[in-house]
């Protein structure tokens, strides 16, 4: 999103937002109607497109049939096996969690810090941020035993001055999960405003663009709309990078507020936000690159893009290892025999292949991105996408089951094996996630067409390489630049 802009003096020239760099970003966007015509056209739905939904569907419908039959039989079919009574719920929800938080990295953070890169990929990351918090706010609901009660969490006034118990773990989790939402769900609309004007005014379906009216909110694309578009996106990108380190940090004193060997350490909040950016970035990756090959915007997402978001995983990854070594030296040095035994069991005993696969996918592999042609090719950074979905999950497989199985008594020591159950209703997290995802795709720009159009070089009425006249005055835009002053 480009800063508001103020006249030019009479010795500087008037440059619209990133045009210098414009023929570096995108060489081979020549024009606004370019960018139109070829973002709008991956609205279509396609065959492919109909596939991947149905694909989606029928892992959400496989999700919530054992989700039904659990109600129906309860809990235990879950395979909860006592003192293991947190399972592929929590880490899941934690999951999903963290991969909600890059999208609110890349659209915000980058967006204060001016990244250029962000431009092409933020959409889509702000998009999968709000429908991951929706998937995750699913896992507290699917974790109680009586899921109609679920009100009981949210603090509301009633006559029986019943309040929720406000040192529990699931409250907090509510109240991070609906603050998150909210402002997550309020900063992608805010972006699609602009977007979604461009759709109302080349829509010819009478209802879709009634529709699309209501929903640009009257937007006529004037400088005076602009300078107040650019002054709240500011606010709520400044408004939304606190929370980045909030709700994450607030997820990990599920556990470090408790007195469970590898879990009570005051590392677990910075650990947990930036494994959190991490797996997000990695989803990002698994996202974006099928998107700009099957819609053929590899134009607009660029190869220097996604090199950017490349070097951006590796820092994070470089982060998240130190937050593992980090882990074994407390251990190590806190003298607790608990503590050395419960590391010992993760790296050497029962649960030495999680650990390794854990190990492997977030700091082994990440460290091939320090070689440029790896940064740069799409095939890899997809696979390598793939493996840190997986390590992430595992981390927090690691982070949960392990410390609940390896206790202070050795008589409770225990193991877990995950039931169908279990694994149905994570196939259809997925599925939930990939639905929504899907549907937003094909009703919205997944790129940002006027963020776009910013780094595009505007038409002048008359042609000149420098945009000035011969008295080095300013010379005129087209009528339609975005953002042209009245």
């Amino acid at each position: 999103m480009a800063i508001t802009t103020r006249p030019a003096t009479d010795v500087e020239l008037l440059r619209r937002p990133n045009i210098p760099s414009a023929n570096v970003r995108l060489p081979a966007v020549k024009d606004y109607e370019q960018v139109d015509d070829e973002i709008i056209g991956t609205l279509h739905p396609t065959a492919q497109w109909f596939i991947g939904l149905g694909v989606a569907i029928l892992f959400l419908l496989i999700g919530a049939s054992a989700w039904t039959y659990q109600i129906y039989s309860g809990l235990g079919v879950a395979g909860y096996n006592p003192p293991v009574m947190w399972g592929v719920y929590i880490i899941t929800f934690v999951f999903w969690v963290g991969i909600g938080h890059a999208g609110t990295l890349i659209s915000a953070i980058l967006y204060l810090f001016r990244a250029g890169f962000r431009t092409t990929i933020y959409r889509c990351a702000e998009a999968m941020t709000v429908f991951a918090v929706m998937t995750a706010g699913l896992f507290p609901i699917l974790h109680l035993g009586r899921p109609w009660k679920f009100f009981w969490l949210i603090p509301y006034p009633n006559w029986r001055y019943i309040w929720p118990q406000m040192k529990s773990p699931l409250v907090w989790d509510v109240f991070a999960i609906l603050t998150y939402l909210t402002v997550s769900a309020t900063f992608l609309y805010i972006g699609l405003v602009p977007d979604i004007a461009v759709l109302r005014d080349r829509e010819t379906n009478p209802i879709r663009k009634r529709l699309f009216a209501q929903l640009a909110l009257g937007w006529r694309n004037t400088d005076r709309e602009w300078r107040h578009f650019v002054r709240a996106y500011l606010f709520l990108a400044a408004f939304s990078t606190p929370l980045v380190l909030s709700v994450h940090s607030v997820v990990s004193f599920d556990f470090a507020m408790s007195d469970v060997p590898g879990w009570h350490t005051t590392v677990f909040p910075p650990y947990f936000v930036a494994g959190a950016i991490y797996s997000g970035i990695g989803m990002v990756f698994t996202i974006i690159i099928p998107l700009r090959k099957w819609f053929n915007l590899k134009h607009y997402v660029t190869i220097n893009d996604l090199d950017a978001a490349a070097k951006l995983a590796l820092f994070t990854s470089l982060v998240v290892g130190v937050a593992y070594m980090m882990e074994w030296f407390v251990a190590w040095y806190s003298g607790s025999p608990a503590e050395k035994q419960f590391f010992a069991n993760r790296l050497w005993g029962q649960w030495w292949w999680a650990s390794a696969l854990l190990y492997t996918c977030n700091m082994v592999l990440p460290l091939s991105l320090f070689s440029q042609y790896c940064r740069r090719n799409t095939t890899w950074l997809w696979i390598l996408s793939i493996f840190i979905n997986i390590g992430m999950w595992f981390e927090r497989f690691v982070i949960v089951v392990p410390s609940l199985s390896h206790e202070y008594e050795p008589w409770q020591w225990a193991g877990y094996r995950p039931t169908w159950v279990d694994y149905a209703i994570l196939c259809g997290s997925f599925g939930w996630f990939a639905m929504w995802f899907l549907l937003f795709i094909k009703q919205f720009p997944s790129i940002a067409i006027t963020e776009i159009k910013e780094i595009v070089k505007p038409r002048l009425k008359h042609r000149h390489a420098m945009g000035v006249d011969s008295t080095g005055l300013p010379l005129p835009f087209m009528p339609d630049t975005p953002g042209e002053f009245d």
